[in-house]
């Protein structure tokens, strides 16, 4: 048992795998939402690099749903666990790492690719981000409609 942890390493592992990786909270609220507002996407598409939550393959976009402690993000500043800190900070750098790979990687190969934090999902700011995630889709929407020499930019708006 680790001196700072209240719970033993049996009970501390059987807590950390009941953390979900798929179909959070969020990413189900995330999903729908953008249903509800005529998006049509992909689930964790494992033909593209990264999975990302939800992939909308004939426009090129990614979302991405992240939890602000398990990918490092800055609304948290430095609040981090106190126990196994060296354990915590090197998985969440890594996934930083990863995350960032991946995004430059997508956007290289014409990929929109789209963040959704879970802090911008809180209450109050959950339908604000949202119209912005959708308005992000309905602008690559219209841009790939031109590229293809489509006409009516409203037949594609949501």
């Amino acid at each position: 048992m680790d001196n700072f942890d209240i719970f033993s390493s049996e009970k501390r592992s059987e807590i950390m795998s009941r953390i979900k990786g798929k179909n959070t909270k969020i990413e189900v609220s995330v999903r729908k939402w953008l249903y509800s507002m005529g998006c049509r996407y992909r689930k964790n598409s494992a033909s593209i690099l990264g999975r990302p939550d939800l992939s909308i393959k004939k426009y090129r976009i990614a979302i991405f749903v992240n939890g602000c402690f398990w990918h490092g993000h800055q609304c948290l500043g430095e609040k981090r666990p106190k126990t196994n800190v060296e354990f915590w900070s090197e998985k969440i750098r890594k996934n930083k790492e990863r995350d960032k790979r991946i995004i430059e990687s997508l956007e290289s190969e014409g990929w929109l690719v789209i963040n959704i934090w879970e802090c911008e999902l809180k209450k109050g700011k959950f339908d604000s981000r949202m119209n912005e995630v959708l308005q992000q889709i309905n602008m690559r929407k219209m841009e790939t409609s031109r590229k293809k020499g489509e006409v009516n930019d409203q037949d594609h708006l949501q």
